[in-house]
């Protein structure tokens, strides 16, 4: 049997590395998610990486937050509650559905293949 290896510095540094990449693009899924629910729900917001990044300091409340400092104006009609409900419900919705399409192959892919088989033939 192999004496086990040590990982090396570079590898370790790498896998950090790999490991960071995957929450920024996990954090960067949410972020597009957000986004697609506000735009389902007729509200002109946007969240850029760095106003994401500086709500999610808030966890859980980052779209209360958002509310209470950035569209105050909006708490004059609604409750706070629903807006947040209604955001995070359609948030969830949208992040599911991102995550589905990703997960299925392109339809472009069989197109494709079928095409060259076609012109192979």
């Amino acid at each position: 049997m192999p004496p086990e290896r040590q990982p090396t510095k570079e590898t370790a540094m790498l896998n950090a590395l790999l490991d960071h990449t995957a929450a920024d693009q996990a954090a960067e899924a949410h972020r597009h998610a957000y986004n697609a629910a506000f735009e389902e729900l007729g509200l002109p917001w946007h969240w850029d990486a760095t106003l994401y990044a500086r709500l999610q300091a808030h966890g859980c409340d980052s779209v209360r937050v958002y509310l209470e400092t950035e569209q105050s104006h909006l708490l004059r009609a609604y409750e706070a509650d629903f807006l947040v409900n209604a955001v995070e419900t359609a948030k969830a919705r949208c992040h599911a559905g991102m995550a589905d399409s990703l997960a299925r192959p392109a339809p472009c892919i069989g197109w494709a293949r079928d095409s060259q088989m076609r012109l192979a033939a």
